[in-house]
């Protein structure tokens, strides 16, 4: 199974198992990580799941489609690698992946 890191602003790391056909949001949610909410369950209507993707995942991952890149915006502190994790797919290939929370969902 893919692994995920989970940072909070804090520094607090989860590391998790995730399996290969759910998403990001999905894999926090199962294992019980702080400041994912995710209020539409998964259906990008909310950014409730916003997560920054690590610079070094950034690329290795498909572009966010049109409705993401709406609700990103907004989104509270917004980076050049802000996602919403309901929108990002966990596949082998993402093994390892790093995600960091904003500081506004994890009441940091």
């Amino acid at each position: 199974m893919p692994k995920i890191t989970f940072i909070e602003d804090d520094g607090t790391e989860h590391a998790v198992e995730a399996a290969a056909d759910a998403s990001v949001m999905q894999a926090a949610m199962d294992n019980l990580v702080p400041g994912i909410v995710a209020e539409c369950g998964g259906y990008a209507n909310c950014a409730t799941c916003h997560v920054y993707i690590d610079p070094a995942w950034a690329d290795k991952l498909p572009a966010p489609e049109e409705a993401e890149e709406v609700m990103i915006e907004a989104a509270f502190d917004v980076r050049p690698t802000s996602r919403l994790s309901c929108q990002v797919q966990v596949t082998e290939d993402t093994d390892g992946l790093i995600v960091r929370l904003p500081a506004s969902q994890t009441g940091a």
